[in-house]
């Protein structure tokens, strides 16, 4: 007999793992499905050749566009999820977020619930994972009912130079939300060294508040939590009428298993998730379980973005370059009708990083030209919303390959937005012609594989005919299973989606604990 559960989650990043550590409490026995194992703690972890050009810790998965040209996406499976190499930039949507808003491509739709039924799992989810930040700078944010659990991370002095001139330039920019273990006051207390190995890198020492290290480990000791890694979920089973699940499928070291439980959640990441579900077809199910409303898959977004590499004269000796980020173009405003979207430092960049992210342009540039052009590298990363198309939908063939047909959206926002961020840089003295976007780096085909930031393929509301989830996250028709992942989005909004994973994972949590009590 399958050994049975009180709840098998599967995924163990930013929503199931976050999920898990809001169970544990209870004793109700959990089963964590990882499809990963543990990333290694190695020297590559900061090695950017090696994560970078060779991309050691990238999945070996072949998936397909809407032409059928294979790529690799840039999707990780370990303990944490995606979180083990995200950059750990913890943003709240803005409350504009949940409402409609219309852009230049089409209507970004409300959300059933509003920011302030997110705010106090917000504030849970920001505690729990150790954010610092400043609340109250940036005017687009909402109302927050408890500050930061840490301060700011302050800014090293060139970023610090940059900051204070938009501030006197009339711009707002505010000191980004950091999801890392730092104590300024008392560096002998931090884990973190503040290295330059932060975003899209592994944290060799564990600095970095990942899904991994804040929620899964610490419940791991727990006699009611079982965690197996390198276990595939490949199929659901239900019962005879199609309304519950009772049985999950798991391919581990080459043999299959089969798990139970009261209740099953998903949150294998929004492709994943939606090819479980596609490949779970029954006949009361026909098109894929819970796709009664032909909506799994479907509407899939990852942000429309860039990268920025901007010049400066002067040089840029910035080791943690993720302390600011700027809204005055979120939403319209006098100048343009549409949104246009956030802009944030991201890592400091290098030769590796370069030659990693677009290989055919920098082919024949040697070594050192790059690591010059990069001493001199003030970096951005600027993010428009990208909105839920029916036609940019996840699909599986008969093999088990997931076929991916996207187009971006809002390309003319994306656009302005750059165009502004070179405007304010003119203005507080980075010569205009020093910028260079991300096509420098990347083209389409790197553009599709990017999937850090996916979401929407199963996205809840309160209609079953229009969308896969109810305001709880629970299939509408299925009476036991869940999907916590970023999959349940609507709207993705034009910021980093972790931190709404994870408090929407906690507000799930609560939940189901009121129903299995």
């Amino acid at each position: 007999m399958p050994e049975h559960y009180d709840v098998i989650i599967i995924g163990t990043g930013a929503g199931g793992g976050t999920l898990a550590h809001t169970l544990a409490p209870s004793g109700k026995r959990i089963l964590l499905l990882e499809r990963g194992d543990y990333l290694p703690r190695e020297m590559a972890n900061w090695d950017p050749e090696a994560v970078f050009v060779d991309g050691r810790y990238i999945s070996k998965d072949t998936w397909y566009d809407a032409d059928g040209s294979a790529f690799q996406p840039q999707v990780h499976y370990f303990v944490g999820g995606a979180t083990k190499l995200y950059g750990a930039a913890l943003y709240r949507l803005r409350p504009g977020d949940f409402d409609d808003l219309h852009h230049v491509d089409g209507l970004s739709p409300g959300w059933p619930l509003s920011y302030g039924d997110f705010e106090p799992y917000y504030t849970r989810a920001e505690w729990l994972y150790q954010v610092h930040g400043n609340h109250g700078e940036d005017p687009t944010e909402g109302p927050s009912s408890r500050p930061y659990p840490w301060p700011a991370v302050s800014h090293e002095p060139r970023i610090k130079q940059l900051f204070d001139d938009l501030r006197s330039g009339g711009y707002h920019p505010f000191y980004a939300p950091c999801g890392i273990m730092l104590d300024e006051g008392d560096r002998a207390k931090s884990t973190c060294i503040r290295c330059t190995w932060c975003d899209g890198y592994p944290c060799l020492v564990h600095a970095k508040a990942d899904a991994e290290v804040i929620a899964v480990r610490p419940i791991l000791d727990l006699p009611n939590v079982t965690l197996l890694v390198e276990a595939e979920v490949t199929r659901l089973e239900t019962d005879a009428s199609g309304r519950t699940v009772t049985r999950v499928l798991v391919s581990r070291g080459g043999q299959d298993e089969t798990y139970e439980a009261d209740v099953v959640v998903l949150s294998a990441g929004a492709s994943n998730s939606a090819k479980v579900l596609l490949q779970s077809a029954t006949e009361q199910h026909p098109s894929g379980l819970a796709n009664g409303s032909d909506q799994v898959g479907r509407n899939y977004m990852f942000h429309n973005c860039k990268a920025i590499v901007a010049l400066s004269r002067e040089l840029n000796e910035t080791t943690f370059q993720k302390t600011m980020a700027i809204n005055d173009f979120y939403f319209a405003w006098d100048d343009f009708e549409w949104p246009a979207g956030n802009i944030q430092m991201i890592g400091k960049s290098n030769a590796y990083a370069m030659k990693g992210e677009e290989p055919n342009l920098t082919k024949l540039a040697p070594h050192w030209s790059l690591a010059d052009t990069a001493e001199h590298a003030v970096d951005f990363w600027l993010t428009t919303e990208d909105l839920p198309k029916p036609e940019n939908r996840v699909t599986v063939d008969k093999e088990g390959n997931i076929h991916l047909a996207y187009t971006s959206t809002n390309d003319d926002e994306a656009d302005r937005l750059y165009e502004e961020l070179k405007h304010i840089l003119n203005h507080v003295g980075m010569a205009d012609h020093h910028v260079l976007d991300k096509n420098f780096y990347m083209d389409m085909n790197i553009a599709i594989a990017g999937c850090a930031h996916q979401a929407g393929t199963c996205r809840f509301g309160t209609d079953p005919a229009t969308s896969v989830l109810d305001e709880n996250c629970k299939a509408h028709e299925l009476d036991n299973l869940y999907v916590v992942d970023t999959s349940f989005f609507p709207s993705i909004g034009a910021v980093n989606p972790a931190l709404t994973a994870m408090a929407n994972a906690i507000r799930v949590g609560e939940h189901l604990l009121e129903r299995m009590e």
